[in-house]
């Protein structure tokens, strides 16, 4: 049997730009599944897509940081910024807290809970969780976030960790930064143990430089058996993105352009992976 790979977009919702080319990929079969901000700037126009393609799976793209919670703020204090409106602008921020013991995994349950049913409460049949910035790469996370999967009959969750084997195209301070997030992988793999999940996920390392040789290279490193997501942030790189905070701009147009060249070749070897998203495991 040959690997199964589920392709994934993340940030689904976060412009009209970045839903179109997942609505565009997905068309043209080289996309089998999107990760849905619950209050993305361009939820509304997501949703129309999702409903025009029945087909896409559609999970739940988890925000404790950088963005806007769905919970009313006086319900969720420890995960918010100073201006008690928003999350914590910055990973680091986030991360600096969660390590100290500031946020209490009571509220990371119930903003994640939150998310899921608003999806839900539009329509969304919830396919799997992920996380903006794998923040579930933690255990203080990983928790209380299945915790909310589980109330809210979520099945799966992403692996947010690439396979041993995947080349890495990252710099060395990236690559570093990687090789310590490593370390939390034994803790997650406990805590997720019965939770259906691929066996890895390609992409992570590559972010911000997933172009046409990069994809390829990690394509060809693609084992011949299991179940693998590679993971990709398409978009346009147009006005309404220009007026969101994100380090991904342009290189939004090449990760797409990257799909529609490099996927067609991947599905013509011999023996090709088969295509499937989270609904499928």
């Amino acid at each position: 049997m040959p690997a199964r790979l589920i392709l994934n977009a993340d940030d689904f919702g976060l412009t009209p730009g970045i839903n179109r080319a997942i609505a565009e990929l997905h068309a043209a079969g080289f996309l089998t599944s999107a990760t849905l901000m619950a209050a993305g700037p361009a939820f509304a126009d997501a949703l129309t897509i999702a409903q025009a393609h029945p087909k896409l799976g559609i999970g739940c793209h988890i925000v404790l940081t950088d963005g806007t919670p769905i919970s009313p703020p006086e319900t969720i204090p420890t995960l918010l910024a100073p201006d008690r409106k928003h999350l914590r602008p910055t990973l680091t921020d986030f991360l600096r807290d969660l390590l100290l013991g500031r946020i209490a995994p009571a509220e990371i349950h119930r903003e994640a809970l939150a998310q899921i049913l608003h999806l839900q409460h539009h329509g969304i049949r919830v396919t799997h969780l992920d996380t903006h910035k794998h923040t579930h790469i933690f255990p203080q996370v990983i928790r209380p976030l299945l915790a909310a999967a589980a109330e809210a009959g979520v099945p799966a969750i992403r692996n947010p960790f690439e396979p041993a084997h995947a080349p890495s195209h990252a710099l060395l301070q990236r690559r570093l930064q990687i090789a310590a997030l490593n370390l939390f992988q034994p803790a997650f793999n406990r805590i997720a143990a019965v939770t259906p999940r691929p066996d890895g996920t390609f992409g992570i390392s590559a972010t911000g430089g997933l172009n046409p040789q990069t994809l390829r290279d990690l394509l060809q490193h693609l084992p011949s058996s299991g179940t693998y997501e590679l993971l990709c942030h398409p978009g346009y790189n147009d006005p309404d993105l220009d007026r969101i905070t994100t380090r991904l701009r342009h290189h939004r147009d090449i990760e797409r352009e990257a799909l529609l060249t490099e996927i067609p070749r991947i599905l013509s070897i011999p023996n090709p992976p088969q295509l499937i998203s989270y609904a499928d495991l």
